[in-house]
């Protein structure tokens, strides 16, 4: 055992070039722009965790993430002295969820978790069925839904010759899941599109396709939306009202509408609890980075279970393979998960911060290296690499 003792933290901004642009509802992205958070420990022990905030979410920004790690998470770091891993996990879960006004820090949060739970399980020889194990939550841990679970494929551009490029270079690379960014003037155009090219697998059930709306439709569109999605054969509509909106789909659950994704709707498990009160809970969309961490991730998806809502592993655009493994975490001990994404790597990522990113494979199989929260380490050069211009923020503790 090496007792964990936090002497130093270390925060990384990125700003790292996408492949291409990927635009939806809410937002348009050229460029990721990940925060890194490394600590370090006096025994030499480094963990990493990795935020990916959206404003539109969680309220955060990149710089907002910053100055959380900085002035409420390290603070705290300085009562962070486990003599054992039930120890680590116990002050781990207990990090804050919002800052002294109460404004939402989950997305800053979630990185000092994942970096804190690594160090925990390198100083302890622990793994992910530990950290199940001591929450106490019967039915998850290994395998959980690794062995069953392809990543889907995000369609995500206004542009139809785009959407047409990238259906069928993911379809011909084996994807079989799709999912469909809708708020667009052409959206049924572009969904019959999607359509026509599967159908035959869509008919037969060797592909399966859902939407996303990202928050777009009001009080005064809900209604018709939601009429023309029911004439295809997708499986479910993501996000389709802005989060405090969600009564307006009350009529359209009780006449046996499209089953309901939540995902800006869903941060923490007030959350959780609210949409099912309500009686609109049909599945979360569970980000890591999003829900404050791998751990607040499974208490919500246990809740969910307990709940009988549907349960899917999203990502946040741009992470890099930091998040992706702590998503396949997630994975390898939550059952029963209905779609996966993330794992994209540098199919997205002109580079990525460690030297073997992860990225699923061929028809959205897991990456075959070993799950890892921290997958394999990522590399100072190349984190420095894509800081570019953004200043790396350094804290002794």
């Amino acid at each position: 055992m090496k007792r964990a003792i936090v002497q130093r933290v270390t925060v990384y901004p990125l700003r790292i070039p996408l492949r291409s642009r990927v635009e939806h509802a809410a937002a348009q992205r050229v460029h990721a722009d990940p925060v890194v958070v490394a600590i370090e420990c006096q025994n030499g022990v480094i963990g990493y965790g990795e935020s990916v905030a959206r404003p539109y979410v969680t309220g955060e920004t990149a710089d907002s993430v910053v100055d959380a790690v900085e002035h409420v998470f390290t603070p705290a770091l300085l009562d962070f002295h486990p003599e054992n891993f039930p120890e680590a996990l116990s002050f781990i879960e207990g990090l804050a969820f919002k800052d002294s006004q109460g404004k939402r820090i989950s997305s800053a949060r979630g990185a000092v978790e994942l970096a804190l739970l690594d160090v925990a399980m390198q100083c302890f020889n622990r793994g992910v069925d530990d950290i199940v194990q001591w929450m106490g939550m019967p039915g998850f841990g290994s395998p959980g839904s690794l062995g069953r679970t392809r990543f889907s494929g995000v369609l995500a551009t206004s542009d139809f010759g785009r959407l047409c490029k990238q259906l069928r270079k993911m379809y011909w690379g084996g994807l079989r899941c799709f999912k469909l960014k809708v708020g667009f003037p052409d959206d049924q155009i572009r969904l019959e599109k999607v359509v026509n090219y599967l159908r035959h697998p869509l008919a037969n059930g060797r592909v399966r396709l859902r939407v996303d709306a990202n928050s777009l439709w009001d009080e005064n569109d809900i209604g018709e939306a939601m009429t023309w999605l029911r004439k295809y054969p997708i499986e479910a509509i993501e996000q389709p009202v802005a989060p405090g909106q969600e009564s307006l789909l009350l009529p359209f659950k009780s006449d046996g509408g499209l089953p309901i994704v939540h995902d800006e709707s869903l941060v923490d498990m007030e959350d959780a609890k609210r949409l099912v009160s309500l009686g609109v809970a049909d599945h979360f969309n569970i980000r890591v980075s999003k829900c404050g961490g791998l751990m607040p991730s499974l208490r919500i998806a246990a809740f969910a279970r307990r709940e009988g809502v549907g349960i899917q592993l999203g990502c946040m655009v741009g992470e890099t393979s930091i998040l992706s493994a702590a998503g396949l975490c997630f994975l390898g001990g939550c059952p029963d998960v209905a779609w996966s994404e993330g794992c994209f790597g540098c199919r997205l990522l002109e580079g990525d911060i460690v030297a073997a990113p992860l990225k699923f494979g061929y028809g959205g199989r897991r990456p075959q290296q070993r799950v890892d929260l921290a997958g394999n380490k990522p590399l100072t050069s190349l984190l420095e690499k894509y800081c570019g211009d953004n200043q790396i923020v350094v804290i002794p503790l």
